[in-house]
């Protein structure tokens, strides 16, 4: 599973011109599912964006969390992070999760961090043509990857 988180002052989800979730300053999370995910997955990777410490302190140093500076997160499925363009010029997404799996997953990750924050957490809708707005601030954008522990593979 992979998480694309991006400090942000603010940000929103909008479908053919409706606004259908926004936050204030927080982080716009995008995750991709892999085909070999499962919750495993899906809940340390929310608890990991409730905890990473990429907002500043008093000190100015990236320091807090979402959970230290009440933050909000808007969280956005993305199958195409694990697209493929290494060979060709059209991407192959077989590692990216078949739909019902990867909407189940990143329905159960939403659950999770919302667990984890203590407050829902908005979203897009999974599988819509969306546009995503966003203030990046920082910029600060992470990229992280939990692989999935697999028997034998």
């Amino acid at each position: 599973m992979i998480v694309l988180v991006q400090r942000v002052a603010d940000a929103r989800v909008d479908i053919a011109g409706e606004t259908v979730a926004s936050i204030g300053m927080g982080m716009l999370i995008l995750i991709g599912v892999h085909v070999a995910d499962t919750e495993r997955e899906a809940e340390a990777l929310a608890l990991k964006c409730a905890q990473l410490r990429i907002f500043a302190d008093d000190a100015g140093k990236m320091n807090r969390s979402l959970l230290d500076c009440s933050g909000e997160a808007l969280v956005v499925s993305q199958f195409t992070l694990y697209g493929d363009a290494g060979r060709g010029n059209r991407p192959s997404f077989s590692r990216s999760a078949p739909p019902d799996v990867g909407e189940r997953l990143y329905r159960h990750f939403v659950e999770a961090l919302s667990r984890a924050l203590g407050r829902p957490v908005p979203t897009g809708v999974f599988g819509a043509s969306m546009q995503v707005r966003l203030t990046n601030d920082g910029p600060v954008t992470l990229w992280i990857e939990k692989k999935a522990v697999t028997d034998g593979v």
